[in-house]
């Protein structure tokens, strides 16, 4: 069957149809702010969720609620099946390789300081060197520099291009004997660039050095294959997949795993304690001290069936072609400058107007019924780079639309009128 297969075009046309048949799944949407229809353009930040994923999170609490693992009643082991359940999803959803290799935590950032806790722990010693992007969030810088100043080690910046691209030519000087793990975002939150990760990961592993990928912004957005990329690590939130706060999932290969140390002790870690000693518990439970975020985990398995339903690359279609649409819609809003025109961009739009700042945009833009966000994405490093003290950011998912796109242009234009 070819691309221009009447049923392939058919088949493409409904599940582009489904996706845009979508929004009445979130119930947040349909109110009003100041008066106006809301328009929720902050998915970045964090995302909506849909009622199934609301749904399953009450059914856990309102008839399976139990702790985990240990009971051997009704309620319990009802739980605990409904739990490791999402673990299998997971890892459909990321093609990994064994449940054993997924680990939950309360979000991307958790998951990047177990790694540079543990993973440090075991490699990382005086004069070894760290390697990240000029484009990374704070949660992927400040624990690798944190491990720099305990360990005497170095952290190292791939610089990034006028356009928000990284500088791939200057890749290959800063892989060095040195280097013990290579930490990069798959897409950026301040400027929507998608990175090619898998060509850094190629690179990296030509001198034996891990990678560990920021996929928060990713996993919404695009299909995500850990073994395809062949990363060491990648980490995302639930949160930011239409799923509940409070939870996210670690991916580490198990031949790391295996050799890096607990990140926190207590509950469900432990094989058995005594005073004299402690046994640790096999993977993935050794790195899943206490109590987890249960209820989280189920609603996070709600949002990987429900992203599934609506097929991650027809929803990274339709995202495409509104940013595209949102893209050639404000850069003819006078005044206006993109921060990040990367060729490859999930749904971010940062910006800056001439005259303006951000923090007065978002305001006037609330007033209009239109949530952005303004400030430096906890990225100050990308506002630095670009010269500028914070942004504004339209972010998109696939439950926007095009008529929001002209009501957020309108807001605009009413911001110049107001301030311009």
């Amino acid at each position: 069957m070819t691309a221009s297969d009447p049923t392939t075009l058919t088949e493409e046309f409904h599940k582009l149809l489904r996706i845009a048949g979508c929004r009445h799944h979130f119930p947040l949407l349909r109110q009003s702010v100041n008066g106006k229809p809301l328009v929720y353009f902050d998915n970045a930040a964090t995302s909506q969720k849909p009622q199934a994923v609301i749904d399953a999170m009450m059914r856990y609490y309102e008839a399976e609620n139990s702790n985990i693992h240990r009971g051997v009643h009704y309620l319990s082991e009802r739980a605990t099946q409904s739990y490791e359940g999402v673990r299998v999803k997971v890892k459909a959803f990321m093609n990994a390789a064994d449940t054993r290799e997924l680990i939950f935590v309360r979000g991307t950032t958790e998951a990047i300081n177990l790694v540079a806790h543990s993973f440090g722990r075991a490699f990382v010693k005086a004069g070894d060197e760290i390697l990240i992007s000029g484009m990374e969030h704070h949660s992927n810088i400040v624990p690798w520099q944190m491990l720099c100043e305990e360990r005497g080690a170095v952290l190292k910046v791939i610089p990034i291009t006028d356009t928000g691209e990284l500088q791939m030519d200057a890749v290959p000087a800063l892989l060095t004997p040195k280097t013990k793990l290579m930490a990069i975002t798959h897409v950026s939150n301040a400027l929507g660039t998608v990175n090619p990760v898998k060509e850094l990961v190629a690179m990296a592993h030509e001198k034996g050095i891990p990678v560990l990928v920021d996929g928060a912004q990713a996993v919404p957005h695009v299909r995500v294959d850990v073994q395809d990329l062949d990363c060491d690590f990648y980490a995302f939130s639930a949160h930011k997949m239409f799923g509940p706060t409070g939870v996210g999932i670690l991916y580490g290969k198990k031949k790391w795993l295996d050799q890096m140390p607990p990140y926190q002790g207590g509950g469900d870690m432990i094989r058995s304690v005594t005073f004299a000693r402690t046994t640790y518990n096999d993977l993935p439970y050794k790195f899943e001290a206490g109590t987890p975020n249960i209820g989280g985990g189920i609603g996070l398995g709600a949002a990987i069936e429900y992203l599934n339903e609506l097929n991650m690359d027809a929803i990274r279609q339709f995202e495409h072609d509104l940013l595209t649409y949102a893209t050639e819609k404000i850069l003819a809003v006078p005044g206006v400058r993109i921060i990040g025109t990367a060729k490859e961009k999930a749904g971010v739009l940062s910006f800056v107007m001439e005259g303006i700042h951000p923090h007065d945009i978002g305001t006037i833009l609330d007033v209009e019924g239109v949530a952005i966000r303004t400030g430096h994405h906890c990225a100050q490093p990308v506002m630095q780079r670009f010269g500028v003290p914070a942004t504004a950011r339209a972010s998109f998912a696939f439950y926007n639309t095009k008529e929001e796109v002209d009501a957020f242009i309108k807001a605009l234009d009413k911001v110049r009128e107001v301030l311009g």
